[in-house]
């Protein structure tokens, strides 16, 4: 859905589009490295979700386009993988070496192999709609996934093929997803203005309610520490959350209720990053905050000077690279660079 249209939607008053606030200065800009790749399939199969494995290939989906692809990044070449018509995956993830995605059409998760593209089919049980976004556990192997249209939470266990869900309730709207270091899922219920979570070892789900009513946390992050931060996607705040104590804080983005925030997510050094919006002449810009000084530290424009949603990222600390999708039709990636972001 066009951003101005769901803004519409969601009753955000989006104001007049005005120059963007003067982005750093090209040296510091450069130390990131900002670089976007032309998807040869064409902007309409809309590429996105981009994950990097330990080969070096960057995995992407094709939403409207149906398919699975990557990316090799030391070279560019690209290549595609068929699968079931009807799926338009939404989201997809590496884990121990194959790739796994949401059908956002067809109500599962499939599992490919890269080296044999062979598709193992796991179907979401009580015809559950719209699997979104979806994140592994590292620690037990065990899947976390939104379901946005039927208001539903799921976990995926790929060694017993069992599932189990959560309903949040009519119009809440999961959406991101992280683990925290317990293996507890946070997801934004990005119908209202709370965020959820659900304790993996006795399964109850419990929610926050952010301070201001009219806040849609969409997208979500956590850091090392086990701090919650969401994008305030109708108000234009980076918001956090101190699970231990239930305090939350939050700081208006550069663009405000222009920046319309969307991707998220932290690096090694837990900098949180958050994806604004890209408009005519004003291109989307990947905001840094530093978690341990409470401050917005870089913001590093991608793309063209034009329209342009930011939808997911994910950090690699391998290569130490951020990889994203955009509405541009490309694939792209910003490195954090080796030396402290702040004198």
């Amino acid at each position: 859905m066009k951003p101005f249209r769901l803004a519409l939607l969601l009753g955000i008053a989006v104001p007049a589009i005005a120059p963007a606030q003067a982005p750093q200065a090209g040296s510091a800009v450069a130390a990131y490295d900002p670089k976007t790749w032309d998807v040869p399939y064409g902007a309409n199969t809309r590429p996105r979700d981009p994950y990097a494995d330990a080969q070096g290939r960057v995995w992407f989906v094709g939403q409207s386009g149906n398919y699975i692809a990557y990316m090799d990044s030391r070279n560019g070449q690209f290549r595609q993988f068929a699968i079931d018509s009807g799926t338009h995956p939404h989201n997809l993830v590496v884990q121990d070496g194959q790739v796994w995605f949401t059908g956002n059409r067809n109500n599962r998760i499939v599992k490919l192999d890269p080296e044999s593209g062979k598709l193992t089919t796991y179907r979401v049980p009580e015809n559950v709609r719209d699997p979104h976004t979806m994140i592994f556990d590292p620690r037990s192997g065990v899947a976390w996934f939104s379901a946005q249209q039927a208001g539903v939470i799921g976990r995926f266990d790929p060694k017993t093929e069992q599932f189990r869900l959560w309903r949040t309730g009519e119009r809440t709207r999961p959406y991101g997803v992280v683990i925290d270091s317990k293996g507890n899922p946070w997801i934004d219920l990005f119908g209202t203005n709370k965020i959820a979570t659900i304790d993996a070892q006795t399964g109850e789900l419990k929610t926050y309610t952010l301070p201001d009513e009219r806040a849609r946390p969409r997208r979500i992050a956590i850091t090392s520490d086990d701090q919650i931060y969401w994008g305030d996607y109708t108000r234009g705040y980076l918001g956090h959350l101190d699970p231990r104590t239930g305090k939350m804080q939050e700081w208006p983005l550069p663009l405000a209720a222009r920046s319309l925030p969307y991707a998220m997510t932290t690096d090694d050094r837990n900098v949180v990053w958050v994806a604004q919006n890209g408009y005519d002449g004003v291109p989307a810009t990947l905001v840094a905050f530093d978690h341990a000084k409470k401050q917005f530290v870089a913001e590093v424009p991608v793309g063209r000077a034009a329209p342009n949603t930011i939808r997911h990222m994910t950090f690699d600390p391998a290569t130490r690279q951020i990889w994203f999708g955009t509405d541009q039709g490309s694939i792209g990636k910003v490195s954090v660079p080796p030396l402290a972001l702040v004198p």
